[in-house]
Protein backbone atom coordinates (compact mmCIF):
# COMPACT_ATOMS: atom_id res chain seq x y z
CA UNK A 1 0.00 0.00 0.00
CA UNK A 2 1.28 3.63 -0.91
CA UNK A 3 2.24 5.88 2.10
CA UNK A 4 2.21 9.87 1.70
CA UNK A 5 -0.90 10.00 -0.67
CA UNK A 6 -2.11 13.26 1.31
CA UNK A 7 -0.83 16.10 3.10
CA UNK A 8 -2.68 14.79 6.24
CA UNK A 9 -0.42 11.65 5.62
CA UNK A 10 2.55 13.47 5.80
CA UNK A 11 1.91 15.38 8.77
CA UNK A 12 0.29 12.53 10.98
CA UNK A 13 3.47 10.70 10.58
CA UNK A 14 5.72 13.69 11.18
CA UNK A 15 3.83 14.52 14.32
CA UNK A 16 4.04 11.17 15.45
CA UNK A 17 8.27 11.22 15.03
CA UNK A 18 7.58 8.04 12.09
CA UNK A 19 9.48 9.92 9.03
CA UNK A 20 11.43 13.01 8.49
CA UNK A 21 11.83 15.36 5.69
CA UNK A 22 14.35 13.76 4.29
CA UNK A 23 13.31 10.38 4.23
CA UNK A 24 9.90 12.36 2.74
CA UNK A 25 12.14 13.25 -0.24
CA UNK A 26 13.98 9.96 -0.78
CA UNK A 27 10.20 8.25 -0.74
CA UNK A 28 9.72 10.01 -3.65
CA UNK A 29 12.89 10.45 -5.52
CA UNK A 30 12.59 6.62 -5.56
CA UNK A 31 9.39 6.51 -7.11
CA UNK A 32 10.60 9.37 -9.54
CA UNK A 33 13.20 6.35 -10.70
CA UNK A 34 11.30 3.76 -10.76
CA UNK A 35 8.28 5.39 -13.11
CA UNK A 36 10.95 7.15 -14.86
CA UNK A 37 9.17 5.76 -18.29
CA UNK A 38 6.40 8.18 -17.55
CA UNK A 39 8.85 11.14 -18.23
CA UNK A 40 6.86 13.43 -16.28
CA UNK A 41 9.77 15.03 -14.69
CA UNK A 42 12.49 17.04 -17.52
CA UNK A 43 14.55 17.82 -14.48
CA UNK A 44 14.85 15.79 -10.85
CA UNK A 45 16.64 18.90 -8.17
CA UNK A 46 17.71 15.68 -6.25
CA UNK A 47 20.57 17.36 -4.26
CA UNK A 48 18.62 20.40 -3.90
CA UNK A 49 15.18 18.88 -2.16
CA UNK A 50 17.77 16.88 0.16
CA UNK A 51 19.66 19.73 1.03
CA UNK A 52 15.98 21.66 1.78
CA UNK A 53 15.04 18.69 3.11
CA UNK A 54 17.34 18.79 6.09
CA UNK A 55 16.70 22.63 6.76
CA UNK A 56 13.07 21.73 7.15
CA UNK A 57 13.61 18.78 9.75
CA UNK A 58 15.44 21.39 11.63
CA UNK A 59 12.78 23.87 11.87
CA UNK A 60 10.43 21.45 12.90
CA UNK A 61 13.06 20.12 15.64
CA UNK A 62 12.88 24.39 16.44
CA UNK A 63 9.15 24.58 16.30
CA UNK A 64 9.83 26.99 13.40
CA UNK A 65 8.76 24.88 10.50
CA UNK A 66 6.45 26.44 8.24
CA UNK A 67 2.31 25.69 7.03
CA UNK A 68 3.84 23.05 4.44
CA UNK A 69 6.48 21.66 6.21
CA UNK A 70 7.18 17.94 4.45
CA UNK A 71 5.27 18.69 1.36
CA UNK A 72 6.77 18.44 -1.85
CA UNK A 73 5.54 19.83 -4.76
CA UNK A 74 6.36 19.70 -8.47
CA UNK A 75 6.45 23.26 -10.64
CA UNK A 76 5.59 22.70 -14.42
CA UNK A 77 8.29 23.61 -16.83
CA UNK A 78 7.04 27.53 -17.68
CA UNK A 79 7.36 28.97 -13.96
CA UNK A 80 11.61 29.82 -12.95
CA UNK A 81 12.56 28.99 -10.11
CA UNK A 82 16.18 31.04 -9.28
CA UNK A 83 19.38 29.47 -10.14
CA UNK A 84 17.09 26.69 -12.06
CA UNK A 85 17.00 26.03 -15.61
CA UNK A 86 13.19 26.31 -17.35
CA UNK A 87 12.37 25.93 -20.83
CA UNK A 88 9.14 25.87 -21.29
CA UNK A 89 9.54 22.38 -22.74
CA UNK A 90 10.92 24.40 -25.98
CA UNK A 91 14.08 23.88 -28.04
CA UNK A 92 14.12 27.70 -28.67
CA UNK A 93 15.10 28.23 -24.26
CA UNK A 94 17.41 25.43 -23.70
CA UNK A 95 20.00 26.20 -21.65
CA UNK A 96 18.39 29.12 -19.88
CA UNK A 97 18.76 29.36 -16.31
CA UNK A 98 16.59 31.72 -14.36
CA UNK A 99 17.74 34.63 -12.29
CA UNK A 100 14.46 34.72 -10.03
CA UNK A 101 11.39 32.62 -8.57
CA UNK A 102 8.01 33.01 -9.74
CA UNK A 103 6.00 34.90 -6.97
CA UNK A 104 3.37 31.61 -6.69
CA UNK A 105 6.38 29.45 -6.18
CA UNK A 106 8.51 31.18 -3.60
CA UNK A 107 5.48 31.66 -1.56
CA UNK A 108 5.41 27.86 -1.31
CA UNK A 109 9.25 27.79 -0.25
CA UNK A 110 8.57 30.17 2.12
CA UNK A 111 6.09 27.88 3.94
CA UNK A 112 8.84 25.37 3.89
CA UNK A 113 7.37 23.52 0.82
CA UNK A 114 10.40 21.82 -1.32
CA UNK A 115 10.88 21.94 -4.26
CA UNK A 116 11.95 18.83 -5.96
CA UNK A 117 11.86 19.08 -9.84
CA UNK A 118 9.93 20.59 -13.02
CA UNK A 119 7.75 18.52 -15.43
CA UNK A 120 7.27 18.29 -18.80
CA UNK A 121 4.55 20.08 -20.75
CA UNK A 122 3.54 21.13 -24.27
CA UNK A 123 5.90 23.39 -25.43
CA UNK A 124 4.96 27.34 -24.07
CA UNK A 125 1.72 25.70 -22.84
CA UNK A 126 0.23 24.99 -26.34
CA UNK A 127 -1.81 21.54 -26.44
CA UNK A 128 -4.30 19.36 -25.03
CA UNK A 129 -2.27 15.89 -24.79
CA UNK A 130 1.24 16.53 -24.05
CA UNK A 131 2.48 15.38 -27.12
CA UNK A 132 4.23 18.64 -27.90
CA UNK A 133 6.84 19.03 -25.75
CA UNK A 134 10.74 18.44 -26.99
CA UNK A 135 11.20 16.38 -24.16
CA UNK A 136 9.11 13.82 -25.99
CA UNK A 137 5.39 12.78 -24.41
CA UNK A 138 4.67 12.36 -20.88
CA UNK A 139 2.68 9.18 -20.34
CA UNK A 140 -0.98 8.32 -18.71
CA UNK A 141 -0.44 5.81 -15.79
CA UNK A 142 -3.97 5.05 -15.66
CA UNK A 143 -2.89 3.67 -19.40
CA UNK A 144 0.66 3.94 -21.00
CA UNK A 145 -1.12 4.24 -24.41
CA UNK A 146 -3.05 7.57 -23.89
CA UNK A 147 -2.41 10.79 -23.22
CA UNK A 148 -2.19 12.57 -19.88
CA UNK A 149 -3.64 15.56 -21.40
CA UNK A 150 -2.34 19.05 -21.21
CA UNK A 151 -0.98 21.19 -21.34
CA UNK A 152 0.23 20.53 -17.67
CA UNK A 153 0.16 16.99 -18.24
CA UNK A 154 3.64 16.05 -16.65
CA UNK A 155 2.39 18.20 -13.71
CA UNK A 156 -0.43 15.63 -13.80
CA UNK A 157 1.02 12.37 -14.05
CA UNK A 158 3.30 13.78 -11.12
CA UNK A 159 0.76 13.38 -8.52
CA UNK A 160 -1.14 10.38 -10.44
CA UNK A 161 1.81 8.64 -10.09
CA UNK A 162 2.97 9.77 -6.38
CA UNK A 163 6.29 11.15 -7.81
CA UNK A 164 5.15 14.41 -5.25
CA UNK A 165 2.51 15.59 -2.85
CA UNK A 166 1.12 18.19 -5.31
CA UNK A 167 1.75 20.23 -8.66
CA UNK A 168 1.73 23.38 -9.75
CA UNK A 169 0.29 23.43 -13.54
CA UNK A 170 -0.56 26.44 -15.63
CA UNK A 171 -4.51 26.68 -17.24
CA UNK A 172 -4.74 29.00 -19.88
CA UNK A 173 -8.08 26.90 -22.08
CA UNK A 174 -7.75 24.27 -19.31
CA UNK A 175 -4.48 23.14 -19.21
CA UNK A 176 -4.88 22.10 -15.96
CA UNK A 177 -8.36 20.94 -15.75
CA UNK A 178 -8.36 18.95 -18.92
CA UNK A 179 -5.18 16.49 -17.43
CA UNK A 180 -6.81 16.32 -14.24
CA UNK A 181 -10.20 15.02 -15.45
CA UNK A 182 -7.64 12.21 -17.96
CA UNK A 183 -5.74 11.52 -14.81
CA UNK A 184 -8.32 11.54 -12.34
CA UNK A 185 -7.14 14.25 -9.56
CA UNK A 186 -8.31 17.32 -8.32
CA UNK A 187 -7.41 20.48 -10.69
CA UNK A 188 -8.18 24.22 -10.01
CA UNK A 189 -8.06 27.23 -12.41
CA UNK A 190 -8.53 29.97 -10.10
CA UNK A 191 -9.91 33.22 -10.49
CA UNK A 192 -8.06 35.01 -13.29
CA UNK A 193 -5.79 37.64 -11.18
CA UNK A 194 -6.09 35.30 -8.03
CA UNK A 195 -2.63 34.03 -8.20
CA UNK A 196 0.04 36.17 -9.48
CA UNK A 197 1.62 35.44 -13.12
CA UNK A 198 5.17 36.87 -11.99
CA UNK A 199 7.49 34.20 -13.28
CA UNK A 200 5.04 32.28 -15.44
CA UNK A 201 6.39 32.64 -19.16
CA UNK A 202 3.51 33.63 -21.23
CA UNK A 203 1.28 32.28 -23.37
CA UNK A 204 -1.89 34.32 -23.51
CA UNK A 205 -1.25 36.60 -20.67
CA UNK A 206 -4.96 37.75 -20.05
CA UNK A 207 -6.36 34.08 -19.89
CA UNK A 208 -2.95 32.09 -18.11
CA UNK A 209 -3.32 31.19 -14.36
CA UNK A 210 -1.56 29.27 -12.63
CA UNK A 211 -3.09 26.26 -10.74
CA UNK A 212 -2.56 23.02 -8.99
CA UNK A 213 -3.62 19.25 -9.16
CA UNK A 214 -3.88 17.26 -5.96
CA UNK A 215 -5.39 14.06 -4.56
CA UNK A 216 -7.55 15.47 -2.53
CA UNK A 217 -9.46 19.26 -2.06
CA UNK A 218 -8.29 19.79 1.15
CA UNK A 219 -4.02 20.11 0.32
CA UNK A 220 -5.31 21.98 -2.82
CA UNK A 221 -7.07 24.44 -1.07
CA UNK A 222 -4.20 24.99 1.61
CA UNK A 223 -1.77 25.40 -1.59
CA UNK A 224 -4.11 27.39 -3.26
CA UNK A 225 -4.57 29.94 -0.16
CA UNK A 226 -0.63 30.21 0.54
CA UNK A 227 -0.29 30.86 -3.21
CA UNK A 228 -3.18 33.54 -3.73
CA UNK A 229 -3.05 37.35 -2.92
CA UNK A 230 -1.60 40.66 -4.41
CA UNK A 231 1.83 41.09 -5.54
CA UNK A 232 4.06 44.04 -6.09
CA UNK A 233 5.52 42.65 -9.12
CA UNK A 234 2.00 41.86 -11.09
CA UNK A 235 0.06 44.50 -11.62
CA UNK A 236 -2.80 42.15 -12.54
CA UNK A 237 -2.82 40.89 -9.44
CA UNK A 238 -5.92 41.27 -7.40
CA UNK A 239 -6.15 43.23 -4.53
CA UNK A 240 -8.78 41.11 -2.22
CA UNK A 241 -8.01 39.50 0.70
CA UNK A 242 -7.72 35.86 0.55
CA UNK A 243 -9.68 33.68 2.62
CA UNK A 244 -8.40 30.54 4.85
CA UNK A 245 -9.86 27.97 1.81
CA UNK A 246 -8.95 25.05 3.57
CA UNK A 247 -10.56 25.83 6.91
CA UNK A 248 -14.02 27.10 5.06
CA UNK A 249 -14.47 23.38 3.68
CA UNK A 250 -17.92 22.91 5.25
CA UNK A 251 -20.59 22.29 3.27
CA UNK A 252 -24.14 22.35 4.92
CA UNK A 253 -26.49 24.03 2.30
CA UNK A 254 -28.89 23.92 0.07
CA UNK A 255 -27.47 25.17 -3.13
CA UNK A 256 -29.22 26.36 -6.30
CA UNK A 257 -27.01 24.20 -9.59
CA UNK A 258 -27.12 25.20 -12.82
CA UNK A 259 -26.07 22.60 -15.31
CA UNK A 260 -25.78 23.49 -19.44
CA UNK A 261 -28.03 21.49 -21.79
CA UNK A 262 -25.44 22.42 -24.71
CA UNK A 263 -23.05 20.69 -23.07
CA UNK A 264 -25.31 17.31 -21.83
CA UNK A 265 -26.23 17.32 -25.92
CA UNK A 266 -23.63 17.78 -27.88
CA UNK A 267 -22.83 15.02 -30.10
CA UNK A 268 -18.69 15.23 -28.99
CA UNK A 269 -19.84 13.63 -25.64
CA UNK A 270 -18.95 10.25 -24.62
CA UNK A 271 -22.25 8.69 -23.53
CA UNK A 272 -20.19 7.28 -20.09
CA UNK A 273 -18.90 10.90 -19.24
CA UNK A 274 -22.85 11.81 -19.65
CA UNK A 275 -24.13 9.20 -17.87
CA UNK A 276 -21.98 9.77 -14.81
CA UNK A 277 -22.64 13.61 -14.74
CA UNK A 278 -26.73 12.96 -15.39
CA UNK A 279 -26.13 10.61 -12.17
CA UNK A 280 -24.21 12.98 -9.90
CA UNK A 281 -26.74 15.51 -10.68
CA UNK A 282 -29.33 13.10 -9.51
CA UNK A 283 -27.68 12.54 -6.70
CA UNK A 284 -27.46 16.36 -5.97
CA UNK A 285 -31.25 16.50 -6.55
CA UNK A 286 -31.80 13.71 -3.69
CA UNK A 287 -29.69 15.40 -1.56
CA UNK A 288 -31.71 18.38 -1.40
CA UNK A 289 -30.53 20.74 -4.00
CA UNK A 290 -32.16 23.00 -6.35
CA UNK A 291 -30.90 21.54 -9.78
CA UNK A 292 -31.91 23.08 -13.41
CA UNK A 293 -31.10 23.04 -17.08
CA UNK A 294 -30.21 26.17 -17.75
CA UNK A 295 -29.53 27.11 -22.09
CA UNK A 296 -25.98 28.52 -23.28
CA UNK A 297 -26.92 29.63 -26.75
CA UNK A 298 -23.00 31.18 -26.55
CA UNK A 299 -21.61 27.94 -26.46
CA UNK A 300 -20.72 27.22 -30.16
CA UNK A 301 -18.66 30.71 -29.85
CA UNK A 302 -16.47 29.77 -27.10
CA UNK A 303 -14.25 28.13 -28.74
CA UNK A 304 -13.74 30.26 -31.71
CA UNK A 305 -13.09 32.86 -29.59
CA UNK A 306 -10.55 31.70 -27.06
CA UNK A 307 -8.45 30.91 -30.65
CA UNK A 308 -8.40 33.71 -31.89
CA UNK A 309 -7.49 35.96 -28.95
CA UNK A 310 -5.32 33.45 -27.80
CA UNK A 311 -3.21 32.80 -30.94
CA UNK A 312 -3.19 36.82 -31.12
CA UNK A 313 -1.74 37.21 -27.26
CA UNK A 314 0.76 34.18 -27.97
CA UNK A 315 2.02 36.09 -31.61
CA UNK A 316 2.81 39.04 -29.00
CA UNK A 317 4.08 37.37 -26.63
CA UNK A 318 6.42 34.67 -28.29
CA UNK A 319 8.35 37.66 -30.58
CA UNK A 320 10.82 37.97 -27.91
CA UNK A 321 12.00 34.29 -28.69
CA UNK A 322 14.70 36.03 -31.56
CA UNK A 323 17.89 34.41 -30.52
CA UNK A 324 19.45 37.67 -29.53
CA UNK A 325 18.50 37.92 -26.06
CA UNK A 326 18.54 34.17 -24.55
CA UNK A 327 18.41 30.72 -25.30
CA UNK A 328 18.66 28.67 -29.03
CA UNK A 329 20.28 30.95 -31.41
CA UNK A 330 20.80 29.53 -34.82
CA UNK A 331 24.67 28.33 -36.32
CA UNK A 332 22.98 28.57 -39.69
CA UNK A 333 22.33 32.23 -40.11
CA UNK A 334 24.60 34.50 -42.65
CA UNK A 335 22.48 37.67 -41.87
CA UNK A 336 20.75 39.59 -38.58
CA UNK A 337 17.31 38.63 -40.97
CA UNK A 338 18.59 34.79 -41.89
CA UNK A 339 19.37 34.30 -38.02
CA UNK A 340 15.93 35.65 -36.52
CA UNK A 341 14.10 33.51 -39.19
CA UNK A 342 15.98 30.31 -39.25
CA UNK A 343 16.25 30.39 -34.81
CA UNK A 344 12.37 30.77 -34.87
CA UNK A 345 11.45 28.16 -37.09
CA UNK A 346 14.22 25.88 -35.94
CA UNK A 347 13.66 26.59 -32.76
CA UNK A 348 10.21 26.94 -32.26
CA UNK A 349 7.50 23.21 -32.73
CA UNK A 350 4.90 22.95 -35.03
CA UNK A 351 1.87 23.85 -32.84
CA UNK A 352 3.68 26.94 -31.47
CA UNK A 353 4.48 27.72 -35.31
CA UNK A 354 0.56 27.12 -36.49
CA UNK A 355 -0.65 29.45 -33.17
CA UNK A 356 1.88 32.58 -34.19
CA UNK A 357 1.03 32.33 -37.41
CA UNK A 358 -2.60 31.87 -36.64
CA UNK A 359 -1.98 34.73 -34.19
CA UNK A 360 -0.65 37.37 -36.20
CA UNK A 361 -2.74 36.49 -39.32
CA UNK A 362 -5.80 37.83 -36.91
CA UNK A 363 -3.55 40.76 -36.06
CA UNK A 364 -3.00 41.63 -39.77
CA UNK A 365 -3.91 45.08 -40.45
CA UNK A 366 -6.85 43.65 -42.85
CA UNK A 367 -8.21 41.18 -40.61
CA UNK A 368 -7.70 43.25 -37.00
CA UNK A 369 -11.60 44.31 -37.33
CA UNK A 370 -12.79 41.19 -38.22
CA UNK A 371 -11.31 38.87 -36.36
CA UNK A 372 -9.45 40.29 -33.22
CA UNK A 373 -12.37 43.11 -32.26
CA UNK A 374 -14.89 41.04 -32.72
CA UNK A 375 -13.67 38.28 -30.88
CA UNK A 376 -13.01 40.59 -27.75
CA UNK A 377 -16.67 41.85 -28.56
CA UNK A 378 -18.00 38.65 -28.12
CA UNK A 379 -16.13 37.60 -25.25
CA UNK A 380 -17.55 40.26 -23.33
CA UNK A 381 -20.86 38.70 -24.39
CA UNK A 382 -20.06 35.46 -22.77
CA UNK A 383 -18.48 36.38 -20.03
CA UNK A 384 -21.60 38.41 -18.88
CA UNK A 385 -24.44 36.12 -19.96
CA UNK A 386 -21.87 33.37 -17.22
CA UNK A 387 -21.79 35.80 -14.70
CA UNK A 388 -25.67 36.39 -14.72
CA UNK A 389 -26.00 33.01 -15.05
CA UNK A 390 -23.81 32.86 -11.95
CA UNK A 391 -25.63 36.00 -10.00
CA UNK A 392 -28.78 33.34 -10.36
CA UNK A 393 -27.18 29.64 -9.32
CA UNK A 394 -24.35 28.84 -7.10
CA UNK A 395 -22.99 26.91 -9.59
CA UNK A 396 -22.39 25.66 -12.65
CA UNK A 397 -21.89 22.03 -13.14
CA UNK A 398 -20.73 20.41 -16.62
CA UNK A 399 -18.29 17.26 -17.84
CA UNK A 400 -15.01 18.78 -17.47
CA UNK A 401 -13.75 16.95 -20.84
CA UNK A 402 -16.03 15.33 -23.84
CA UNK A 403 -14.08 12.36 -23.77
CA UNK A 404 -11.97 10.28 -21.68
CA UNK A 405 -8.25 10.24 -22.18
CA UNK A 406 -7.57 9.58 -26.00
CA UNK A 407 -4.88 7.33 -27.39
CA UNK A 408 -1.28 9.07 -28.92
CA UNK A 409 -1.82 10.10 -32.35
CA UNK A 410 -5.00 10.08 -32.26
CA UNK A 411 -5.78 13.61 -32.96
CA UNK A 412 -2.25 14.55 -34.31
CA UNK A 413 -3.08 15.28 -37.78
CA UNK A 414 -6.36 16.86 -36.89
CA UNK A 415 -6.01 20.21 -35.10
CA UNK A 416 -9.33 21.24 -35.10
CA UNK A 417 -10.43 17.77 -33.20
CA UNK A 418 -7.47 18.37 -31.06
CA UNK A 419 -9.00 21.84 -30.29
CA UNK A 420 -12.60 20.51 -29.44
CA UNK A 421 -10.76 18.48 -26.21
CA UNK A 422 -11.30 22.08 -24.72
CA UNK A 423 -15.01 22.44 -25.69
CA UNK A 424 -16.01 22.79 -22.14
CA UNK A 425 -13.61 24.09 -20.40
CA UNK A 426 -12.72 27.37 -22.13
CA UNK A 427 -15.78 28.90 -20.87
CA UNK A 428 -14.30 29.48 -17.34
CA UNK A 429 -11.08 30.75 -19.30
CA UNK A 430 -12.84 33.41 -21.57
CA UNK A 431 -15.18 34.27 -18.64
CA UNK A 432 -12.26 34.67 -15.98
CA UNK A 433 -14.47 33.07 -13.70
CA UNK A 434 -12.58 30.20 -10.79
CA UNK A 435 -13.47 25.96 -12.08
CA UNK A 436 -12.69 22.90 -10.46
CA UNK A 437 -11.94 19.62 -12.17
CA UNK A 438 -13.09 16.99 -9.91
CA UNK A 439 -12.69 13.05 -10.35
CA UNK A 440 -16.27 11.65 -11.07
CA UNK A 441 -15.74 8.04 -11.40
CA UNK A 442 -14.69 5.52 -14.91
CA UNK A 443 -15.31 4.72 -18.14
CA UNK A 444 -15.69 0.80 -19.52
CA UNK A 445 -12.08 1.00 -20.23
CA UNK A 446 -11.29 2.09 -16.02
CA UNK A 447 -10.14 5.45 -17.39
CA UNK A 448 -10.99 8.26 -15.31
CA UNK A 449 -14.00 10.86 -15.57
CA UNK A 450 -14.05 14.23 -14.64
CA UNK A 451 -17.20 16.92 -13.89
CA UNK A 452 -16.14 20.53 -13.28
CA UNK A 453 -17.88 23.21 -11.36
CA UNK A 454 -17.81 27.02 -12.19
CA UNK A 455 -18.68 29.68 -9.46
CA UNK A 456 -18.51 33.46 -9.76
CA UNK A 457 -15.33 35.53 -9.99
CA UNK A 458 -13.72 35.06 -6.33
CA UNK A 459 -15.64 32.12 -5.15
CA UNK A 460 -13.16 29.97 -4.36
CA UNK A 461 -14.10 29.48 -0.90
CA UNK A 462 -17.61 28.31 -1.98
CA UNK A 463 -16.00 26.63 -4.50
CA UNK A 464 -13.58 24.23 -2.83
CA UNK A 465 -16.27 23.86 0.36
CA UNK A 466 -18.71 22.25 -2.59
CA UNK A 467 -16.12 20.23 -4.57
CA UNK A 468 -15.18 18.72 -0.98
CA UNK A 469 -18.95 17.82 -0.29
CA UNK A 470 -19.62 16.35 -3.84
CA UNK A 471 -16.11 14.27 -3.23
CA UNK A 472 -17.49 12.93 0.28
CA UNK A 473 -21.06 11.93 -1.12
CA UNK A 474 -19.59 10.54 -4.35
CA UNK A 475 -17.75 8.09 -1.95
CA UNK A 476 -21.14 7.01 -0.55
Amino acid sequence: MEKFLSFDDIKKSLENRETNCKAIVNYYLNNIQTKAHLNAFVEVYTDAALEQAVIVDEKIAAGKAGRLAGMVIGIKDVLVYQDHEVNASSKILEGFVSQFTATAVQRLIDEDAIIIGRLNCDEFGMGSSNENSVHGRTLNAADESRVPGGSSGGSAVAVQANLCTVSLGTDTGGSVRQPAAFTGLVGIKPTYSRVSRWGLIAYASSFDTIGIFSRNVKDNALVMEIMAGPDNYDSTASRKPVPRYSELLHFDKRAKIAYLKETLSSPALQAEIKENTLALLEKLKQEGHEVEEVQFPLLKYVLPTYYILTTAEASSNLSRFDGVKYGYRTPNAHNLESMYKKTRSEGFGEEVKRRIMLGTFVLSASYYDAYFTKAQKVRRLIKEYTENLLSKYDYIVLPTTPSTAFKFGEHSNDPVAMYLEDLFTVQASVSGVPSLSLPNGTDNKGLPIGVQIMANSFKEAELYAFANYLSEINMN
